[in-house]
């Protein structure tokens, strides 16, 4: 997500963090957990010709064959969607005064055609230090992960404290699909019950020269809504042209939208994440974080943060033009012309108070702005607690030494906003380290290093055994 340029003297290159091959021998762990990793990343899961149903049923098969009870492990779907359901799996704690913590994963993937891949998107290639897979990070990465941490914990000599749930969901990539986090959230809400979650959204950030510069943990994120601006007119023959062209009059509408900035917000998370990075970025950049965080009203500061894409994001909500549709025939002036805008709402910020700005914005009475049905509830970022990073900390340091953990706002969308809306606290964990690329998530020929795999699993088993150990946070 983040782009880190001309970083020196940050830290020492960690070979666990980078794209280094996988030349030793696997441990017999690593092994097992490869082979649930290549079954659920070989699961075609797409919206259009996957299944979810098949994939959380294979999931559920490894847990049954690992000594899970079928009481243990809970399916759902609902009739209208037979191939978007998924699991809930429960590992119950030795100690039932200490509230629950739920792992949460989507298992569904984005769209990939075999035609543009250089390798077949849905089997898993590892290749020059990289698995290869649709997948491969955004989410079948940690939703591997949790299946094989409930296995692990299974066949520990002492279970944990705390009771750990398992779900995994479908829908997270497509709004307006069956959303089964939501799902769980409105209807089975006892079943997930917890005193917080780990979730996706956050994760070890890499430099341009591959030295691992933090390791992210998400509070919070912005709201992804979708808004269309329409103009309509009577159109009428192309050869008499007239002043209310519908497209001319909705790309000056465009033009507006592009040039207009919303005002910045901070909050505690996104003034943490400045904070600690404006040590690690340094120079002109870091200078402007620092200057920023002190004064938000620092207009020379905020111009040079929002030269970069990344920061601009973090800063307040963006709204961004996605599709255009207009006219009818080639020889006919346009009767109707139409624009989506996708906004990432700062969290705080009432989804209707941007529509009504956008309408200021357009400053036409012949552009309506109307807002498309909200993919989740607003939600608040959770609370940051010293129960929750403390642990991230140490454990981050067993593993990367010396790359500091750095909370931050997630500008996309998880399926976390479900959970902590009906007060379930949700962090976005990942523990391994991508480049900043982010492995080419959505688009072509998605990736993860074997190394950040195979050490962002032991990474993520290790703190979710210490905070199930915990009795409260």
């Amino acid at each position: 997500m983040h782009r880190y340029l001309g970083l020196s003297g940050i830290v020492l290159l960690l070979a666990s963090a980078v794209p280094a091959g996988a030349d030793a021998p696997l441990r017999a762990d690593q092994a097992a957990f490869r082979a649930i990793y290549q079954e659920l990343l070989e699961t075609n899961t797409a919206l259009s010709n996957g299944s979810c149903t098949e994939a959380a049923a294979k999931m559920g098969a490894r847990l049954r064959a690992a000594g899970f009870a079928d009481a243990d492990l809970h399916y759902f779907s609902v009739p209208e969607h037979p191939r978007d359901g998924g699991i809930v799996a429960v590992l119950a704690g030795r100690d039932p005064a200490a509230k629950p913590m739920l792992l949460l994963a989507h298992i569904d993937v984005v769209e990939a055609k075999r035609e543009d891949w250089t390798r077949d998107p849905f089997k898993l290639v590892e290749e020059g230090g990289y698995f290869y897979a649709r997948g491969a990070m955004d989410d079948k990465f940690e939703a591997a992960v949790w299946v094989d941490t409930l296995i692990r914990l299974r066949s520990a000599p002492t279970r944990p404290a705390r009771t750990v749930k398992m779900a995994l969901t479908c829908g997270e990539e497509t709004s307006g699909a069956f959303n089964g986090a939501a799902y769980l959230a409105s209807h089975e809400r006892a079943l997930i019950d917890a005193e917080f979650a780990l979730n996706e959204g956050a994760w070890g950030v890499l430099n341009e020269a591959g030295k691992p510069v933090a390791l992210e943990i998400q509070a919070g994120e912005k709201a992804s809504q979708n808004y269309t601006l329409e103009v309509t007119n009577p159109g009428g023959h192309s050869s008499r042209p007239r002043k209310d062209n519908a497209i001319y009059e909705l790309a000056t509408a465009l033009t507006r939208v592009s040039a207009y900035e919303f005002p910045l917000q901070f909050n505690a998370t996104t003034t943490a994440y400045f904070k600690r990075m404006a040590t690690i970025v340094g120079g002109e950049m870091g200078a402007a974080m620092t200057a920023l965080v002190t004064n938000p009203a620092d207009a020379k500061a905020a111009a040079v943060l929002e030269r970069d894409p990344n920061y601009n994001g973090l800063l307040h909500t963006t709204c961004v033009a996605t599709m255009l549709s207009g006219g009818h025939a080639t020889n006919a002036l346009p009767q109707r012309a139409r624009a989506n805008i996708n906004c990432r709402v700062f969290p705080g910020m009432p989804l209707e108070a941007v529509r009504a700005r956008l309408q200021e914005v357009v400053a036409s009475p012949a552009v309506g702005v109307t807002m498309e049905a909200a993919r989740g509830p607003e939600v608040a970022p959770p609370p940051l607690t010293p129960g929750i990073l403390a642990p991230i900390e140490a454990i981050a340091a067993k593993y990367y030494p010396g790359v500091p953990v750095v909370p931050v706002q997630q500008s996309g969308g998880t399926d976390g906003i479900y959970l902590i809306a009906v007060g379930i606290p949700t962090y976005g964990v990942l523990g391994a380290f991508v480049e900043p690329d982010l492995g080419h998530i959505h688009g072509l020929n998605e990736r993860l290093a074997v190394r950040s795999v195979y050490d962002g699993r032991d990474y993520l088993y290790d703190l979710v055994a210490a905070l199930a150990e915990k009795q409260r946070l």
